[in-house]
């Protein structure tokens, strides 16, 4: 078998945690759309208080896996628990009500265009505690601005007339606010320029250090990947790969990407085009 075709058995970085330790639990998860499948057979688990990378390139169902995980996207089969509760058993109440246990920081940020930032912040707070004062509701989204390093007069402005970073950052003050157990965070620094981008990751890092969290970062930014997580996962295209084959390609801390037994893991987080022309100029022979 060439080294094209080796396909790695990541070691499974979840498997060695005592039972119990783990908050997310995936077992033998399938999600088809239209009859297409996206994902095949994952089986994985995140211990409490990782920060895990999913990288892989577009259509790999890096997303699909995210949003699956926090009951977005219901598995064609398999199972999905967090903190020991089937996420597929539970009623609409019960999962609303787990939900609160989770922060989300979109994209693009997916803030309200008719709300000032202020009110951005306090939308979950007012949505699922209506019985918190005003007064206190102003105190946490005053404290969560300042925690991602935005100025007190920021909170009157409107999306439209902040930066794109700046939204970024709102973005992660409201995922704070009802301080989750588990944020996930969807491409938190495209668009951004580096600078930006580092921000970004130090803010990442910083609602770690600050809060008992666990973070699911879906990411293309390599430095990103690097930088704030301690668990990397690698996903492949479901089409690309043949019957039996894993869909995770590597699943270990950062440091081992660069020296991964497969060659793909390797291209991918050094951008290199590789066997992906070589692939394509057969498809246009």
């Amino acid at each position: 078998m060439s080294d094209h075709d080796a396909i790695e058995t990541p070691h499974d970085a979840s498997a060695d945690e005592p039972l119990g330790h783990a908050l997310i639990e995936v077992r033998g998860l399938d999600v088809e759309f239209d009859g297409h499948v996206i994902l095949s057979g994952i089986t994985r688990s995140i211990t409490r208080g990782q920060t895990v990378a999913v990288i892989g390139e577009s259509g790999c169902g890096k997303t699909v896996f995210m949003k699956t995980l926090v009951a977005l996207i219901k598995p064609t089969r398999g199972q999905i628990s967090f903190d020991g509760a089937d996420l597929n058993q539970l009623s609409p109440a019960e999962l609303a009500q787990i939900r609160r246990r989770f922060g989300f920081v979109f994209q693009h940020a997916a803030l309200f265009d008719s709300m000032n930032i202020f009110d951005n912040v306090a939308f979950p707070i007012r949505q699922n505690e209506p019985d918190t004062g005003e007064d206190e509701v102003r105190d946490r989204v005053r404290t969560h601005l300042l925690e991602v390093g935005l100025p007190e007069e920021v909170a009157a402005k409107f999306p439209a007339e902040i930066s794109g970073g700046m939204q970024k950052r709102v973005g992660l003050a409201r995922a704070l606010v009802l301080k989750p157990e588990l944020i996930v965070y969807d491409e938190p620094t495209t668009g951004l320029d580096p600078i930006m981008s580092d921000v970004i990751n130090e803010l990442i890092l910083n609602t770690r250090r600050m809060y008992p969290v666990t973070s699911v970062v879906v990411t293309h930014d390599m430095h990103t990947a690097r930088k704030v997580a301690d668990r990397v996962m690698m996903f492949f295209p479901r089409r690309m790969l043949g019957e039996g084959q894993s869909q995770i390609l590597f699943d270990g801390p950062p440091s081992g990407l660069e020296h991964a037994d497969d060659r793909r893991v390797r291209q991918f987080v050094r951008g290199e085009a590789g066997d992906r022309i070589r692939e394509m100029s057969r498809a246009m022979a």
